[in-house]
């Protein structure tokens, strides 16, 4: 007997057109202003089902599958720009436009939240308020990855390397990759049950090469448009509030001092969790994003 596959509950999904060739696969809820939820790796927008249902009650509540992932197109990489932050963060304008959005606040983990800070630096006039969950930004990232306690990123070097022996890797043992990062970022295996996890290994199985682009993209024109930022004194002028675990503490870094330099008006909070927040603490996150949106 077929099974019903996991989904937000009280969710729509609908594939929305963003560009000409790319669609994205939106998951959208609720009335009200709107919110747009940014999944990371190796998810896909189902990892905000315990989050999403519960801003919908205030807001309108939109969760993509970011170009390259989930149920979403992967177009190839020719150039290294497909899937740059300043491209997937323009599919995000054009997905909010597409549902009747000029303005929104935008909440992102992981690989999301990168693309949620490049749309903010991006686009200061779309974003009114940001959340980030567990990152840093990207020129940050690299700053403080150094020594033996960079073996915790060592899949950031691994997809960093040019196009084919990265991908041949993965694809030869993807749920092993994948489910590693499943397993090792949990602190409560109950957050991830099998039918979840299942349906993240399924989706990251079929799109190693798009995964792949997006991280050697964080590599290198990524960094390019941070450092430009950067000299520059582009910051987030929005409210700013960033969730992280402590992980600072064992690789040698102030978190909140970096992200000071990023924005002005932040509010920087260490949770007691693993990386898959919204998963293992949904009620906390719902509480900072719903404080954020306040300012």
């Amino acid at each position: 007997m077929p099974t019903t596959p996991p989904a937000i509950p009280g969710f729509a999904e609908h594939r929305i057109p963003v560009t000409d060739d790319i669609t994205l696969n939106t998951a959208t809820g609720g009335t009200g202003t709107p919110v747009i939820l940014l999944h990371g790796f190796p998810q896909t927008h189902l990892m905000w089902r315990h989050v999403a249902p519960e801003l919908a009650a205030e807001h309108t509540v939109i969760c993509p599958d970011l170009r390259g992932y989930g149920a979403s197109d992967k177009p190839t990489d020719p150039d290294g720009t497909t899937y740059s932050k300043r491209t997937m963060a323009a599919d995000v304008i054009a997905l909010a436009k597409a549902l009747g959005h000029e303005r929104f606040a935008l909440v992102g983990h992981d690989r999301g939240a990168l693309v949620a800070i490049r749309a903010g630096l991006d686009h200061p006039d779309k974003v009114t308020h940001l959340a980030s969950l567990d990152v840093l930004p990207t020129l940050d990232m690299w700053d403080v990855m150094r020594g033996t306690s960079a073996a915790v990123g060592f899949h950031l070097y691994l997809m960093a390397q040019p196009p084919g022996l990265p991908e041949q890797l993965i694809e030869a043992s993807a749920d092993a990759f994948f489910g590693h990062f499943l397993d090792v970022w949990t602190r409560d295996p109950a957050a991830l049950p099998p039918e979840i996890r299942a349906a993240y290994l399924a989706a990251s199985r079929a799109a190693v090469p798009s995964i792949v682009a997006d991280y050697r993209a964080s590599a290198g024109i990524d960094v390019t448009h941070d450092r430009a930022d950067r000299e520059a004194d582009r910051r987030l002028r929005m409210p700013v509030t960033v969730l992280q675990q402590d992980w600072g503490t064992a690789l040698g870094f102030d978190a909140a001092r970096l992200w000071s330099a990023w924005a002005p008006d932040l509010r920087h909070t260490t949770v007691s969790c693993g990386h898959f927040m919204a998963e293992e603490a949904p009620e906390e996150v719902v509480k900072a994003v719903r404080d954020l949106l306040t300012r």
